[in-house]
């Protein structure tokens, strides 16, 4: 099916609506690489103009990626919410923005029509929006996650500490542990990229996050990031493991390159809730995503990055995740080339993931060979603050020292709370006050005692 917007006495054709959806996208280094940008701004804009006129049943009946061929395109539309469609069924793309921005649409009513939304209606819209109007829906909607405490609340900030190491060491990773305690960051997740998958070490690290967890009653969860496979090995054998983590992406050769499918991850789904780990709640799943990873592998069938980005949250949201992070700039300037193109990409990442109900957190970062640096990071972290962003990372200095790249630091976190009032989770919250490493202004003290009388051997090793 092809598509055609008449402008000034010249007619554009668009031959498919994955071309529409491409020429109406922003303007980023990674769909000019994969040949799908649109050629010039006047043809950005009659792409708009189209899609804005386009009935959002459309893209019920005209998929960008083949439903024969894909099993992401057969989840979106296998688990289409019929009944929660038709209240906006009526709509065009342009319309259903006006009812997104339309005072009188809420969180709640934005929520319950969510399970009606395919990836791809998300999608659509975001390209019509500017970054305020991004902005302006994403604060209204509320996505609460549970595990040990209490994700997304409004008014509230959470925080994954990131204390990666280079060889995996655990001194050095529980130091940036303590460093990030400290600094009020770690209610989101105590979450470890490790530097190797040997799953012995990964057993190591995840035995002394637990022991650091318990030892000082952190009322929050653990993670190290491996493989969905390892952590199916690790439950296997015992493993005190919180969270099952995995990189998803939006097609199926995508994934397939990620050595994951859909019914992988819904075994490991299974085997995470059959330990029952958590006490407030059963939401046990992190995955990461990120504008590119389909190209990045050959695998984006000529489709936008953006549009594909939202195809993965599709994928997520079957498996009700603790978290979801978009590693925003991660993937490097062949992607987003700029400061000016991760912040677009954040703050769409951000509005499509809540509008199709995830606990969304960003990854604010960039690559050292980006035309980026940390004044970008500062603005992003800023407006998606604004915005309701569920969690960012902490990282010592924002340097992670394994990975190479650049992202925010614990002093970011306390900053963003400081001047947007948020707090974090309120059972963290409540700990820190009752270790003093907070002040009843919320404020962190200079002489708090995190140890107190507990015996922690990981952390002792550090005053040895």
């Amino acid at each position: 099916m092809s598509y055609h917007a008449d402008i000034s006495g010249t007619r554009y054709r668009f031959g498919s609506l994955a071309q529409l959806l491409a020429n109406a996208t922003a303007l980023r280094s990674g769909d000019v690489l994969a040949g799908v940008a649109a050629e010039t701004s006047e043809r950005r804009v009659a792409a708009r103009w189209a899609l804005s006129n386009l009935p959002l049943s459309t893209f019920l009946n005209d998929l960008v990626v083949p439903y024969e061929t894909d099993e992401v395109s057969r989840l979106i539309i296998d688990t289409h919410d019929a009944d929660a469609f038709s209240p906006i069924s009526h709509l065009t793309v342009g319309a259903f923005r006006e009812w997104l921005l339309d005072d009188r649409t809420d969180g709640s009513a934005i929520t319950a029509v969510s399970r009606g939304l395919t990836p791809e209606m998300v999608a659509a819209v975001s390209k019509l929006m500017r970054n305020q109007d991004l902005v302006s829906v994403a604060q209204k909607i509320e996505v609460v996650t549970r595990f040990r405490n209490t994700i997304g609340l409004p008014k509230r900030l959470s925080v994954r500490l990131q204390p990666n190491h280079p060889t995996d060491d655990p001194k050095g990773v529980a130091a940036s542990i303590l460093d990030g305690l400290m600094l009020g960051s770690g209610d989101a997740v105590i979450g470890i990229n490790p530097a190797g998958d040997d799953v012995e070490n990964i057993g190591v690290l995840l035995c002394m996050l637990d022991e650091i967890r318990l030892g000082l009653e952190i009322p929050t969860q653990s993670c190290v990031l491996t493989h969905v496979t390892n952590s199916l090995e690790l439950i296997g054998r015992g493993a005190p493991l919180d969270l099952c983590f995995q990189s998803i992406a939006g097609t199926e050769a995508a994934n397939r390159g990620f050595g994951i499918s859909l019914g992988l991850l819904r075994e490991a789904w299974d085997a995470t809730l059959s330990l029952g780990r958590g006490t407030i709640g059963t939401d046990v799943m992190y995955f990461e995503t990120g504008q590119g990873s389909c190209l990045s592998s050959d695998s984006h069938h000529g489709v936008d990055q953006q549009t594909l980005e939202c195809r993965a949250y599709e994928v997520a949201r079957q498996y009700r995740p603790l978290l979801v992070n978009s590693v925003v700039g991660f993937i490097g300037p062949e992607y987003l080339y700029d400061g000016k193109q991760i912040l677009r990409a954040a703050l769409e990442d951000h509005f499509c993931g809540k509008l199709l109900g995830l606990p969304m957190g960003l990854d604010i970062c960039y690559t050292n060979h980006a035309e980026a640096d940390q004044d970008d990071m500062d603005v992003i972290a800023t407006v998606l603050g604004v915005a309701g962003v569920s969690f960012i990372m902490g990282i010592p200095g924002a340097d992670d020292v394994m990975l190479g790249y650049q992202s925010t630091s614990f002093h970011d976190a306390l900053y963003l709370r400081q001047v947007l009032g948020l707090r974090p989770a309120p059972e963290f919250e409540a700990w820190l006050c009752e270790r003093g490493l907070v002040d009843e202004a919320g404020r962190i003290a200079a002489n708090g005692n995190i140890l107190g009388k507990a015996s922690v051997p990981a952390l002792e090793a550090l005053y040895d």
